[in-house]
């Protein structure tokens, strides 16, 4: 086995699989057709902050100075549950990387916590060093979790790509397309992994 792809001499430790990218560019989508495929889907965290912070009266929880410690908090917590149950293969709906990641979009400095959890993800290789990047599919739909215009979407979806590769990780293009085809494509990678 080798620990640099996440598994680690232990061959019953959980295989995770991240997708990243720019907002709106299909992984929700995605995640839930591999859920429904069978897989074990773990959901991005800063959403659920965001809409649990936005039922609290916050309607703009990502100017908060704790918001990135919020989301660390919530992705360490789903990864330790989704352990506990014991599937073989999961599959992460953004990872801390992306939230550093959001954290420099942002233009703010990591925070002490935020960074404690991606040096815990990188040095004991929590996640797969294969990470599939989800590519834009020409717009974005406005949520009350996501203000963002179309260009800075991809903006965004460079600071990803440069933060993911700054910390070893490789990035496995999923192109545009069918979300059934986009799904395919990624357990088509895991399962030819898996059977190697």
């Amino acid at each position: 086995m080798n620990a640099g792809h996440g598994r680690g001499p232990n061959s019953r430790r959980p295989r995770r699989y991240v997708l990243t990218g720019a907002p709106g560019a299909g992984k929700t989508a995605i995640a839930a057709e591999l859920r429904g495929r069978g897989y074990t889907v773990i959901d991005e965290a800063a959403t659920d902050v965001i809409a649990w912070r936005q039922e609290q009266g916050d309607h703009e929880p990502w100017n908060a100075p704790g918001f990135t410690d919020m989301i660390v908090d919530m992705q360490r917590r789903r990864q330790e549950a989704a352990d506990a149950a014991g599937p073989a293969i999961q599959i992460y709906d953004r990872s801390p990387i992306c939230t550093l990641a959001l954290a420099r979009f942002l233009r703010r400095p990591a925070s002490p916590a935020l960074a404690a959890e991606v040096g815990r993800v990188v040095s004991e290789h929590v996640y797969d060093r294969r990470v599939f990047l989800v590519h834009p599919i020409g717009f974005v739909v406005p949520t009350a979790a996501r203000r963002i215009s179309f260009e800075d979407s991809l903006a965004f979806g460079r600071v990803h790509e440069e933060v993911y590769r700054a910390h070893g990780y490789e990035l496995i293009n999923v192109p545009p397309g069918e979300v059934a085809h986009r799904a395919a494509t990624i357990e088509n990678h895991i399962r030819s992994w898996s059977a190697g």
